[in-house]
């Protein structure tokens, strides 16, 4: 069997969920070769890929594509369908934007892990043109027909799967709204154990996330200038000049730090902060690795990846509020205070070991294994 595995672009700038995917697929699979729109990790001495031969597209010669090949968004879906895997049998895409776009043939078989339809040409377009501005004045109807025209592509390039896999029940849901496919669901795998356990915790409070507005960390800078209780923040984005200017004394904005730096600060927390609304939310798991509790909004992924100890006393790993506003985060963090001695480290460390690398390429083996079976007896997708 010949494997093909896409994904959108490979830069040391891109170490997300949808890379450990790709990372933790390719651990699985002896023999797959690997495509993208752009690669710059295969040169890079510090990747997981260095020196592997990668597959790219015309984008990969544009200039400043090295920083991300976003700015060339209207050319996406153009460049992913020219890509050439008419020599494989099994085509696997880890896609969030364009992967699945991928050309395939009638005998082949097409396993889409969908990380989430895209979200700036789905529910996030509003959000998207308010923060752009090219979402404003004339370039702004060029805008938003770019967007119409990439969410007919993309509802088109759904039929190009034969088989879908969401990495949260969340994500199932909003495969159906945008395309009306069933999709199964394996979370993400979480590297659990690169996260140190720590059981006696210290007075403050963290959030780790990319500094961009539907992370919604200005809330909880707001929240905790009102609550006056210390708060470290830790990431980097557009919004890192805003918040800090916003930040009161008690709460710090570090920036973007190093991986030793996350570890500690995730580990001694007394709780991590999470505002976003997320289809998995791989930091919410990281959290709870270290033994650490979450506060957090009380919407998509963080639902099936956090037991709010208001319903399960005994087994709680965290709590919700249940409205993006500082009222409902100030309340919750007061709440916590009332039931910090009701959380065991021990138990919210155990509950993230289910999102163990392992666990994922097992069942994600079997997925492709089982789906190759039912595709090789004409028994085509759902």
């Amino acid at each position: 069997m010949k494997y093909a595995l896409v994904h959108e672009w490979l830069t040391p700038k891109a170490t997300g969920g949808s890379e450990l995917v790709v990372q933790a697929i390719i651990n699985s699979l002896e023999a797959v070769d690997l495509y993208a729109l752009i690669d710059f990790e295969s040169t890079n001495p510090q990747s997981y890929l260095f020196g592997r031969s990668i597959g790219t597209t015309f984008l990969q010669q544009l200039p400043y594509s090295q920083n991300g090949v976003q700015k060339y968004l209207p050319l996406l879906p153009f460049a992913i369908e020219q890509l050439d895997l008419r020599s494989y049998d099994i085509i696997l895409s880890s896609s969030h934007t364009v992967a699945k776009g991928v050309l395939t043939s009638p005998t082949q078989m097409h396993v889409c892990y969908c990380h989430t339809p895209m979200r700036f040409a789905w529910e996030l377009t509003f959000d998207y043109l308010r923060s752009s501005q090219m979402g404003r004045g004339v370039p702004g109807i060029f805008t938003r027909y770019l967007l119409h025209q990439l969410r007919q592509w993309d509802v088109l390039t759904a039929n190009r799967v034969d088989y879908f896999i969401a990495n949260s029940q969340n994500t199932a849901r909003r495969i159906w709204r945008s395309y009306r496919r069933k999709a199964t669901v394996i979370y993400p795998p979480v590297n659990i154990e690169r996260f140190p356990f720590v059981d006696v915790k210290q007075d403050f409070y963290v959030t780790v996330s990319r500094l961009v507005s539907y992370k919604q960390v200005n809330l909880i800078v707001q929240a905790f200038n009102q609550l006056q209780r210390p708060l470290i923040v830790i990431g980097e984005g557009p919004e890192l000049n805003t918040l800090r200017k916003l930040a009161a004394p008690n709460v710090q904005i570090l920036g973007a730090q190093s991986n030793e730096v996350v570890e500690k600060y995730l580990s001694q927390a007394k709780a991590f902060i999470y505002a976003a609304y997320e289809d998995f939310g791989i930091a919410v798991v990281e959290a709870q690795a270290c033994g650490t509790p979450v506060i957090a909004y009380g919407a998509g992924g963080a639902l099936e990846t956090v037991v709010d100890i208001c319903e399960q006393p005994k087994n709680g790993t965290g709590l919700f509020f249940k409205t993006q506003t500082v009222a409902a985060l100030v309340a919750a963090v007061e709440k916590f205070e009332g039931y910090a001695k009701n959380f065991h480290s021990e138990i919210v460390y155990t509950h993230a070991r289910q999102f163990a690398p392992t666990i994922f390429q097992k069942r994600y083996l079997n997925f492709v294994e089982n789906s190759w079976q039912q595709f090789s007896l004409g028994r085509l997708g759902d």
